[in-house]
């Protein structure tokens, strides 16, 4: 598969994901943000625990 027709693969596939695709309606808008919310403190927190734990031991 050259580059060409790997270009016109993604185009087409690309216009199938948007023909199939919808707008969420509130209810999972704000069910998508908590899961988004949750995420982003978790992995804030990882983050500091683990320059917490590098300061510690003084790396």
């Amino acid at each position: 598969m050259n580059v060409q027709e790997s270009f016109d693969k993604f185009i087409k596939d690309s216009k199938r994901v948007l023909k199939v695709s919808r707008k969420p309606d509130a209810k999972e808008y704000r069910e998508l943000a908590k899961v988004v919310s949750i995420g982003v403190l978790i992995v804030g927190v990882i983050g500091f625990v683990i320059v917490l734990a590098g300061s510690l031991i003084g790396i």
